[in-house]
């Protein structure tokens, strides 16, 4: 049973990668089933006449109105289609019957052109109209299933448009991020090759020649073994000083990167860098973590739809402005706020909170360039440098 409710690979479900709010729309659209047995025993009419065609109608219609979501859209007229007759047979037991055909009309509006679903719309609203003649029922039933197909209809067209460019977006998005992994993946091959490619062949050709001349010529084996260590000292070396550079965040990969992460949950991101920045390692890359860990607050707990970061500087420092518009009361001395605090105060900055309860946050820091930061900034650097100096990788 549960094979029948499962999204085909080419279903509506499938194609907009089964959002939420679609799913709940489904479910909730069904509470109309309730007047086609609430409405007769309102108006008194006899359960003989109507109770048995709608209990066999129903679950057809059911059927057909899940297969909408979960089918291949390339049948998508026929459910519509099935959908409207089962409608029309309940229409001349169930007086109102025409509550299922207006939800036949609304669904018509996920096919995949806009002209499909004005024409079933004129199909269906043809149909109940004369339906409506023949049987002596109220125009204005028919009326209210022309009226639900176009906007109920319009409705889901614009939600359709919306979702397939969200979908789009992250498709692009996934694509983006597979290529950057991948370009990065290729940069660190090419480093790796060009760097201990010779430098291992050396060192191998080397080690060779002195192990050929322990026995015979042990002074010259052990000059050989000497500028085996010296080699593999100086790769070693420059094999640290690659994956310094690898690990090394920089503001404009940290911007690109919360750019997407902000619009992929529906936050707009306004900012962008000054032309040709050129910090100082030591200073962008605490930068660009408070930057990461502002964005992440964003992200996690703003619950904003707009946010802008700003970056200026002139000859006393630079300036970083980082703001949203959401519910704001950031606590002052959070985790994430502590380890900004501390990341500029290692550069000699300032950072200052403004998080008044539902009128947004604004991160302003402060990092001065100037002889005595740069000294802290030294300091600061060799500090970090200790442990390497032990031997550590």
């Amino acid at each position: 049973m549960m094979r029948l409710f499962t999204p085909a690979p080419d279903s509506l479900l499938a194609q907009l990668r089964s959002p939420l709010s679609m799913r709940w729309q489904a479910g909730l659209s069904l509470f109309a089933l309730v007047a086609v047995f609430q409405g007769p025993l309102s108006v008194g009419h006899a359960t003989g006449t109507w109770l048995v065609p709608t209990l066999l109608a129903v679950p057809v219609f059911v059927y057909l109105y899940s297969r909408v979501y979960v089918g291949p859209r390339r049948h998508h007229a026929w459910y519509v289609a099935g959908m409207a007759a089962t409608a029309l047979a309940l229409w001349v037991c169930n007086p109102f019957g025409f509550v299922l055909l207006a939800l036949a009309a609304v669904l018509s509006a996920f096919s995949p052109s806009w002209r499909r679903w004005l024409a079933s719309v004129a199909i269906i609203g043809t149909l109940a109209l004369v339906k409506a003649w023949a049987f002596g029922d109220p125009f204005g039933q028919a009326l209210a299933v022309v009226m639900a197909g176009l906007f109920g209809g319009f409705s889901n067209v614009a939600y359709m448009f919306s979702a397939r460019k969200d979908a789009e977006l992250r498709l692009s998005q996934s694509e983006v991020r597979r290529l950057a992994i991948l370009a990065e993946r290729e940069r660190i091959g090419r480093d790796l090759h060009d760097l201990l490619g010779h430098t291992l062949s050396l060192v191998a050709l080397k080690s060779e020649l002195g192990k050929r001349l322990a026995l015979a010529e042990p002074a010259r084996a052990q000059r050989e073994m000497e500028e085996v260590e010296r080699v593999a000292r100086h790769a070693l070396a420059e094999v640290r000083a690659a994956v310094t550079g690898m690990r090394r965040s920089d503001l404009a990969a940290e911007l690109t990167s919360a750019r997407l992460m902000l619009e992929a949950s529906g936050v707009m991101l306004d900012g962008e860098l000054p032309e040709g920045l050129d910090l100082p390692g030591h200073v962008e890359a605490p930068l660009a973590l408070v930057l990461r860990e502002a964005v992440t607050n964003i992200h996690r707990h703003a619950r904003a739809t707009r946010a802008s970061v700003a970056l200026s500087i002139d000859g006393s420092g630079i300036g970083m402005r980082i703001g949203d518009n959401g519910k704001g009361g950031l606590a002052a001395h959070g985790n994430g706020v502590s380890g900004m605090r501390e990341r500029v105060r290692g550069l000699g900055g300032t950072l200052s909170i403004e998080s008044p309860p539902r009128r947004g946050t604004l991160l302003s820091i402060r990092v001065p360039l100037q002889a005595r930061a740069t000294a802290a900034l030294q300091r600061a650097d060799a500090t970090v440098a200790l442990p390497s100096a032990g031997g550590r990788a």
